[in-house]
């Protein structure tokens, strides 16, 4: 089993495509390979070496694929979002330590100045004709890099902060293996072959799209189609032209593309997919049905997150059960139910999701106190509540820091996301706890409504209270065009009610 990334992508015909963009010419995989060997090569002779934090902020592309590929076969990757304003960058650049920031040639990225300010050498990117093709200019003139060349399999070959939506976040490192083994699990899982050709509509500086998106198919030996990010105008003028055999994306995306697609019929038809795979959030049962109603094919739903390298948990392809609602059984890693004391409980328990596999990271950096309540007994502990059936498959009932504690009352707010996406005028809800002054919490939702349809707050809470007990019921539905959403396009209900103007 190979345990670091160039063995991983040793393996792929050097002939066959590898990374593929609008309107480019392809790169293959032998030049990959060779862009990989000439990368390293430049930046170890710059005095940057394994181990060394690479920061990259680069727009969504082929490029942003490869450099991560290239850096993290050798040195420590850091992709950062490059919407960061400067004092985002100058918080995530001195706190990894970063030794050189890349960025694209004439960047006026505010990363730049704020590089320069801290003392990190400031690299550029320049592309090539290929697509993913590039040279790197501005390498420092330094002693050689004391341990060049591959990077070992306990080397750190990525590191990703997590969101920090309620506390300062937190720097994960994630070592070659753990990225190798996450790479294998998601071909396995996905059964990718080197006739596959992915649709890449993530962002590329979040773990899904990094992992799942480009080096997993690419360790299969097969191709990336790397689009400048998801945009629900241009997805089926991007199906025409890459002819994918799967996409991977958050909820909201797929909820973008099932809007749009009564228009592309033809595209649909003309490129018929083997599957769709979401991850990132919960992805609603209705929307599930429409997608495979419309593309006639399965919707995958898997589980994942940054400390597991993403895939945790995945739905099977068929002939394999697909269980709506699920995120299915452990796809890597094993999974367990654990109670607060550290117990392991039985199937059909609700409980915290916890993990341990080779794709899970070691432990936060420097964060005694972090990692103390992260792991018990060698298992990860995920922050989510949920339940294993008889068969192993999980149901996630909600993270644990998003449960709405009303009086004492816990309520699930999925549950109610799923009750009002029966509603037929709704079309996206997340549901929320906002502040009460006796009770605590009260249960609230944002929705917004089908185009073309109508619904009333009361209306709405008089469709849930049919079907839930009265306590469950939000007591405020905001009807919005567009509920705010997180970097990645995933919806966040930590926070929301502030952003909202309800706390």
């Amino acid at each position: 089993m190979p345990t670091i990334l160039h063995e991983l992508l040793a393996r792929a015909d050097a002939a066959a495509v590898a990374i593929a963009a609008p309107g480019r010419p392809p790169l293959s995989h032998g030049a990959l390979r060779a862009l990989v060997t000439r990368t390293l090569a430049a930046l170890n002779a710059g005095g940057i070496g394994r181990n060394d934090r690479v920061a990259i902020v680069l727009p969504n592309g082929p490029e942003m694929a490869s450099c991560f590929i290239a850096c993290a076969a050798g040195v420590t990757s850091a992709p950062l979002n490059p919407a960061y304003r400067a004092e985002e960058f100058e918080f995530y650049l001195g706190d990894l330590g970063a030794k050189a920031l890349i960025v694209e040639a004439g960047s006026t990225s505010p990363a730049r100045a704020v590089a320069e300010r801290l003392g990190v050498a400031v690299i550029e990117l320049q592309a090539g004709e290929a697509a993913g093709d590039f040279t790197l200019d501005g390498i420092p003139a330094a002693a050689p890099a004391a341990q060049g060349g591959l990077a070992q399999a306990l080397d750190v070959s990525m590191v990703l902060h997590t969101s920090g939506t309620t506390s300062r976040p937190k720097i994960v490192p994630l070592s070659q293996a753990n990225l190798a083994a996450s790479a294998r699990n998601i071909g396995a899982t996905l059964h990718l072959t080197p006739a596959d050709r992915g649709l890449v509509i993530m962002p590329l500086f979040h773990i899904h799209g990094l992992i799942a998106g480009v080096l997993a198919p690419l360790a299969a030996g097969s191709q990336v189609f790397c689009t400048p990010g998801f945009n629900a105008l241009k997805f089926f003028a991007w199906m025409d032209e890459a002819a994918p055999t799967w996409y991977t994306a958050v909820p909201t995306m797929h909820q973008a593309i099932v809007a749009r697609a009564p228009k592309n019929t033809a595209v649909i038809a003309r490129h018929p997919l083997r599957f769709m795979r979401s991850s990132s959030s919960s992805m609603p049962p209705q929307v599930i049905a429409e997608l495979e109603a419309i593309f006639k094919a399965p919707l995958i739903e898997a589980y994942g997150m940054t400390e597991a390298s993403h895939q945790m948990c995945s739905n099977p392809l068929p002939p394999g059960v697909r269980k709506p609602g699920s995120v299915g059984p452990g796809a890597g890693p094993e999974v367990a139910i654990m109670d607060e004391a550290g117990a392991l409980l039985p199937r059909g328990a609700i409980g915290e999701v916890v993990i341990r596999g080779s794709n899970v990271t070691a432990g936060y950096e420097a964060n005694a106190k972090a990692n103390a309540q992260a792991f018990t007994n060698g298992w990860f502990r995920t922050g989510d509540q949920g339940c294993l059936d008889a068969q192993g498959y999980l149901s996630l009932t909600g993270r644990l820091k998003e449960i709405i504690n009303r009086g004492g009352e816990k309520i699930s707010p999925r549950e109610i996301d799923e009750l009002l996406m029966d509603h037929p005028a709704v079309a996206q809800v997340v549901c929320f706890g906002m502040p009460h002054p006796k009770l605590g919490e009260e249960v609230a939702a944002a929705v917004v409504l089908r185009e073309g349809q109508s619904a009333s707050e009361r209306e709405l809470q008089a469709f849930v209270a049919q079907r839930v007990a009265e306590f469950k019921v939000p007591r405020k539905i905001l009807l919005l065009d567009e509920i705010p959403k997180g970097a990645t396009g995933k919806l966040q209900r930590i926070g929301l009610a502030a952003k909202l103007g309800l706390a």
